[in-house]
């Protein structure tokens, strides 16, 4: 099956997304739009047949407790994170459960432990796939998923193990910890068109179906299945085998913003549409037809390739390849661009976006309602534990140890 550039060429704009204001407003800015976010959490809720419980979102993308509150007041209350920053996040918003769906070790588990002390009405679960990852939590009240590598081959136990997959719930029982389910993150489909993604990602799930089988007739219930990242959404929708399953969920978390990918990869009639946006202004004319603006990978990832965005309302506008603080962009158009002049650009890939701003300007009905800090951004500080040195600060304290 070959890939394809998923992708869109161009955005149309909507007065909706108009910064008011703007003489007040520093570039690069991340504008986040609450009534596209309240919008798009109806549509996937919609898609769940209104039930809200089938849900895990994936708060990597939202990254902000305002956003994690949305989502709450509108009856979500299962969560995935990838740090254990947004952990915290997820934890202090009023999340019920939220697994932290990535391997922890060492230091990192040992704040898992510190957090889930913190919030004990939360269920705090985590990611193993080995002996070690399953007894580090003995003793402690957080519970364990195992994760299955689907083919992405980034993490988790294959698919056809099933004898180590059976041992290892055991493994669990046995220390002592609540065994929640099985994760499967099948990630690597998303470069794939319709409807050659959703052959592939049933043909997955069959697999999947064929180890949840294999464990029930040892004894062992599989309580929980959660599949399913933003591009194979439409795929877990559509496999029949999950309709008997009360406990599948899934876990988009893209599509809370939306972002130019994205939007390629959903149906149109799903009505998503993008949430946040990057407010840039165009800060030269180096070269006929080349005009550059503030908006360089420190703003607007570069992660997911180039074009690194779209420039919403202007399809004759093309982004090239960024530097850390310029974006260069082509102009077909023949429109003249001034300096100074606002661009609103709608990311390829939104969740590490998001991750370079320390705050988001939130415009709510034409009017700038507030400044939102980004509460999940990047990651806690690397000590578990601040040296207690009397009253000295953890740097004089490191200073002295030297």
């Amino acid at each position: 099956m070959a890939a394809i550039n998923l992708m869109l060429n161009e955005f149309p704009w909507d007065e909706r997304y108009r910064v008011p204001d703007v003489e007040q407003v520093l570039t690069p800015a991340l504008v986040v739009y609450p009534e596209f976010i309240a919008s798009n959490i109806e549509q996937t809720l919609a898609l769940l047949n209104g039930n809200a419980d089938r849900w895990r979102v994936h708060v990597k993308t939202a990254k902000l407790g305002y956003t994690v509150h949305m989502l709450i007041e509108r009856g979500i209350r299962n969560f995935k994170c990838a740090t254990t920053l947004e952990l915290m996040t997820a934890c202090g918003a009023g999340a019920a459960d939220v697994l932290l769906a990535y391997p922890v070790m060492g230091a990192n588990a040992g704040r898992v432990r510190d957090i889930s002390g913190q919030f004990p009405r939360t269920k705090i679960s985590v990611l193993a796939e080995n002996d070690q990852q399953v007894t580090q939590w003995r003793g402690s009240r957080v519970d364990v998923f195992l994760d299955i590598n689907p083919g992405m081959n980034r993490t988790g136990i294959e698919v056809s193990e099933h004898d180590r997959v059976c041992s290892l719930i055991r493994q669990i029982q046995s220390a002592g910890l609540e065994f929640r389910g099985l994760h499967y993150y099948d990630g690597q489909y998303a470069g794939l068109a319709e409807p050659q993604r959703s052959a592939a990602a049933h043909a997955g799930y069959d697999q999947l179906f064929e180890l949840v089988r294999t464990s029930e007739r040892s004894g062992l219930n599989i309580p929980e299945l959660i599949t399913a990242g933003t591009p194979t959404f439409p795929a877990s929708l559509s496999y029949a085998g999950f309709a008997n399953r009360i406990m599948h969920r899934v876990s988009p978390g893209t599509v809370v913003y939306g972002d130019a990918t994205s939007l390629a990869q959903l149906p149109a009639s799903y009505g998503y549409a993008p949430a946040a946006l990057v407010l840039s202004r165009v800060s030269s004319r180096p070269h006929e037809g080349i005009i550059t603006c503030d908006a360089g990978h420190k703003s607007v990832s570069a992660d997911a390739g180039v074009p690194t965005c779209i420039v919403v309302g202007h399809p004759g506008m093309t982004p090239l390849s960024p530097s850390e603080e310029h974006l260069p962009v082509r102009t077909t158009n023949g429109r003249k661009v001034d300096v100074g002049e606002l661009l609103y650009l709608l990311p390829r890939h939104i969740c590490p976006t998001v991750n370079n701003f320390d705050s988001a300007l939130l415009v709510s009905g034409g009017r700038l309602a507030a400044v939102e800090r980004i509460t999940a951004r990047g990651r806690e500080g690397p000590l578990l534990k601040l040296f207690d040195c009397e009253g000295e600060s953890s740097r004089g304290a490191l200073s002295q140890r030297a």
